[in-house]
């Protein structure tokens, strides 16, 4: 039997659960998620993480929680690998949360034999699933990322995470823009959506946002075109300091239109200073959805380019 891990994937919208094989890939039929939120509580979160841990180890559809060998976790960060604690910009209630032991729990809770609980914020593991079987496997260094609720991402050098001095490196989001808001506040889904609204935009969502700017909203186009120039400006400034090869973006609103990532590769070239910076190559995620759960596995699964 391959080893395979379990992977949970701590979002702002979610938690999702899955199991994840020595190959890089997601066990059909083993996934279960649960809503999350900003109003999300450490209790809400504990009885969702018990009921997808239940649902992956014990499902039908799993069938295989024997050969599971460890629990890899990604989660929004900041992270406190030492405690084993969380302090999600976007989920303030769960600040101080021991995530760690509270998935330990939940796996005991179903009586799964004890193996390694492995923590990591979700940037750094979506980069170690692009590098491991996705868009940046070629890449000497590079930096994969999502756009979504929160922006934030993770660098990968010579194969091995750069998880910086307390494994929180790669939380581009809090980057100041040029109107000195954070990248978040500027680009991500919810604000982009917020700053239409405030345009005269009558919508209330991302997916509405894409359909109206496909149709030819204006200002929905308006808001669409903002978050990439303000991303793809960032980058600019990551690939002068950091000399990053390849940029990968994914996470929902990057889907917002057809064009985002071209957007945002545009946007780079244009304020990028230097000639290496401005050769850096931006492309989509290879993973899609699947992307952080396998990196969440990779923590556990390929411990020697994870470094935590």
């Amino acid at each position: 039997m391959t080893d395979l891990a379990l992977a949970v994937d701590l979002g702002g919208t979610k938690v999702e659960a899955a199991l994840v094989d020595s190959a890089g890939a997601v066990v059909p039929g083993s996934r279960a998620r649960r809503p999350t939120g900003p109003g999300a509580t450490p209790d809400l979160l504990q009885g969702a993480l018990i009921q997808v841990v239940r649902t992956v180890l014990s499902g039908a559809g799993a069938g295989a929680g024997d050969g599971v060998v460890g629990v890899g976790i990604g989660s929004a960060g900041p992270i406190d690998h030492a405690a084993g604690t969380i302090a999600p910009v976007n989920m303030p209630k769960l600040h101080g949360m021991p995530l760690r032991d509270v998935v330990a729990d939940a796996v005991a809770r179903v009586g799964h034999r004890e193996v390694p609980v492995c923590l990591g914020h979700d940037g750094g593991c979506l980069a170690l699933a692009e590098s491991w079987v996705g868009a940046t496997r070629d890449a000497r260094v590079s930096l994969a990322f999502v756009v979504s609720t929160g922006i934030g991402g993770g660098f990968l050098v010579d194969g091995r995470l750069f998880a910086g001095t307390t494994g929180n490196a790669g939380h581009l989001g809090q980057m100041h823009s040029d109107d000195g808001l954070s990248l978040e506040r500027v680009a991500s889904g919810p604000a982009s959506v917020e700053w239409a609204q405030k345009q005269g935009w009558a919508g209330t969502t991302g997916e509405e946002l894409a359909a109206a700017a496909a149709s030819g909203h204006s200002v929905a186009r308006a808001a669409i075109e903002r978050s990439a120039r303000a991303i793809g400006r960032a980058l600019a400034d990551i690939a002068a300091l950091v000399d990053v090869e390849l940029f990968a973006v994914g996470g929902g609103f990057s889907h917002v239109a057809d064009d985002y990532v071209d957007l945002i590769g545009a946007a780079l070239r244009e304020a990028a200073a230097l000639d290496y910076a401005r050769a850096a190559r931006i492309v989509r995620s290879g993973l899609g959805g699947d992307g952080p759960l396998i990196g969440a596995a990779a923590l556990v699964l390929r411990r020697e380019t994870a470094a935590v």
